[in-house]
């Protein structure tokens, strides 16, 4: 009691400033009567009123000023209410900042009635190259206001095509209302009760952590098992490689003694027969496709997620390769089943959870040769992907595993033409005009998708239909901070700049001077790669010699490397409960089968050549595949 006492006249004023906060005017008013009667103190820390005029004069003026265009007063407010804390560290402030300092360089130009004074016109352009300079030169990465940073140098930024969206009449009034709603929305937040505070910082918070902490640990705890599988490979390989190491100085020793080589040393050199890896049990396939077909969602899920593990988690060479064809001669995905209950009709489920997780399945088939052959026997699975990815606007890992699929398609020839029919290239250019909005992995599969498709004449024809709008979508992405996209933007620009009208509209829109920004800042690489671009933008041929047999069917672009990357299995959605099978323990104990492990030559192909030249891409390829130098 003395301790509620101690603190009584505190609580109560944090009772009042949620009452006056929530506008319980007539509670408010007895409870402070009451406090009255009772004599009850309350605290005076918490009793000022929410709605403070001084902030709503700030307010008028600040925006008095953004309507007169005089930035030395709208700057000077700016400073002195906005707290330094938010000017520099919140990204929406910084954002609303540098649009507002573009308002100010040209408001002379949108608002004067004839030519505008040059004197003040060039004091604004100084004002705003001064800030690019300093304070704004932390953006100068953000895809978004790349372009902007040519403002200052171009002499008619009106006529200019990558400013053409300043001048128009709606720019200045969107601006207007994002910084009324900033300004609401930080007074509210000061404003906030410390009660309503309080509540959430030791409340519902403290729940949602707990599930989250015990989502990474399960995470974290299958990622260490894999980590610790590799560790014991490498162990094992530094023991053979110490052993064959010490019999090499021996020998040497031996041989400066004019003594023959051991022969423990010559058979330490010869190729090394890799221990046997066991070939994973049998599965009844027809009970797994019917179960997948009409089994619970939970079922389902946890089907899908076996069967994909075993892909993702069995030894690269013959046991993987068994898995593979063993789902392929039993036609696991239905690809071959005219019926209209498949398993590759999952895709189009109710449940989030299967719809996701046929997507991961697809995907990880699709990351093996064998497997995109077999996905890629008719269009049907194609036409169902690509129909998934423009609609699946809920689950970013659904869309992410469905746009993985299709990115590995593209290594086929035949695929790659249909898609460019079916306009893939309008949807991807259309998601990537906002890049900061996309997962890195839906980024780095898009750009390398669309390079794909640009590499075919056909697809190099339907970009030129939207030149101006697929050169500005790559510039832009010139400049992005996940550097790991850029072999694909560049491999895309250098692609389609073959085509005439798609070099005259890029000089048109001054495409050299942006690449030669990019000139200073990149890489030896990256440099070398703008340079034969820019050599390439300055070209007069009028046809594409590039790529021999362009449009050829019967040729196949693809090569014979598989790539299994950890982002099939990264986030699980699902967690088996107590006494509930999952894994490999659910397969092999509810679908075991007799002899359908049907062993089946690898197709041998080319070897998987990675592109180390200075020269953009020019030829299909994967991300995964791209960063591992396509191993055989």
């Amino acid at each position: 009691m003395v301790d509620v006492l101690a603190h009584e006249s505190e609580l109560l004023g944090l009772v009042k400033e949620y009452l006056d906060f929530a506008e319980f005017e007539d509670t408010l008013k007895t409870f402070l009567k009451e406090c009255k009667i009772k004599g009850k103190p309350l605290s005076k820390s918490t009793c000022g009123s929410l709605r403070d005029p001084k902030s709503l004069k700030f307010q008028r003026d600040l925006l008095a000023a953004f309507d007169s265009g005089d930035q030395k007063v709208f700057f000077r407010l700016w400073e002195e209410h906005i707290p330094r804390p938010i000017r520099d560290g919140d990204s929406l402030a910084q954002k609303l900042e540098f649009y507002l300092h573009i308002h100010f360089a040209i408001y002379l130009l949108k608002h004067s009635a004839g030519r505008p004074d040059k004197e003040d016109l060039d004091e604004r352009i100084s004002y705003f190259k001064t800030y690019l300079e300093t304070k704004g030169a932390a953006l100068s990465q953000t895809t978004e206001f790349l372009p902007f940073y040519a403002l200052p140098f171009v002499p008619n930024p009106m006529v200019h095509p990558s400013f053409k969206e300043l001048f128009q009449d709606s720019w200045t009034p969107e601006l207007k209302l994002k910084l009324e709603k900033f300004l609401a929305l930080m007074f509210k937040a000061s404003n906030t009760p410390k009660l309503l505070t309080l509540y959430k910082e030791n409340g519902q918070s403290n729940k949602d952590m707990l599930q989250q902490l015990h989502q990474q640990l399960v995470e974290a705890e299958r990622r260490s098992m894999t980590y610790l599988k590799r560790y014991n490979r490498i162990q094992a390989d530094y023991h053979n490689l110490i052993g064959v190491t010490a019999e090499l100085v021996d020998s040497l020793e031996a041989t400066v003694s004019g003594k023959m080589a051991s022969t423990m040393l010559r058979a330490s050199l010869a190729p090394v027969k890799l221990k046997d890896v066991p070939l994973l049990p049998s599965l009844d396939y027809e009970k797994l496709k019917k179960d997948l077909v009409l089994g619970s969602d939970r079922l389902k899920a946890f089907l899908l997620q076996a069967l994909r593990w075993r892909l993702t988690t069995s030894h690269p060479g013959e046991q993987r390769e068994t898995v593979l064809q063993a789902y392929i001669s039993n036609d696991l995905l239905d690809c071959h089943s005219p019926s209209q209950r498949s398993v590759l009709q999952l895709l189009q489920s109710k449940s989030e959870v299967v719809r996701q997780y046929t997507a991961r399945l697809i995907n990880a088939f699709a990351s093996l040769a064998e497997g995109r052959r077999y996905l890629a026997q008719s269009t049907k699975v194609l036409r169902m992907l690509e129909e998934r990815l423009k609609e699946e606007d809920k689950d970013v890992v659904a869309r992410e595993n469905v746009l993985g699929a299709l990115q590995k398609f593209s290594l086929r020839r035949p695929l790659q033409t249909a898609m460019i029919q079916d306009g893939l290239i309008f949807w991807l250019i259309d998601i990537l005009k906002e890049p900061d909005c996309l997962s890195d992995y839906t980024l780095e599969y898009s750009v390398a998708l669309l390079m794909n498709l640009c590499l075919r004449s056909a697809g190099k024809n339907m970009c030129a239909k939207v030149a101006g709008l697929v050169l500005k979508v790559l510039s832009d992405l010139l400049g992005h901070e996940n550097h790991e996209i850029q072999p694909y933007v560049n491999g895309a620009l250098y692609s389609i700049l073959s085509i005439p009208s798609i070099r005259e509209e890029a000089r048109a829109m001054g495409m050299e001077d942006i690449l030669r920004c990019f000139i200073k800042e990149g890489n030896a690489e990256m440099i070398r790669q703008i340079e034969f671009i820019i050599k390439q933008l300055n070209s007069e041929e009028l046809l594409d010699g590039v790529l021999e047999s362009d449009d050829d069917e019967d040729e196949d672009d693809e090569e014979d490397h598989d790539t299994m990357e950890a982002d099939l299995d990264k986030d699980e959605l699902i967690q088996p409960q107590l006494g509930e099978l999952s894994g490999e323990k659910l397969l092999t104990t509810e679908y075991l089968g007799i002899m359908t492990n049907t062993g089946k030559a690898r197709r041998k192909g080319t070897a998987g050549v990675q592109w180390g030249g200075p020269e953009p891409l020019r030829r299909p390829v994967t991300p995964s595949g791209h960063r591992t130098g396509y191993p055989a």
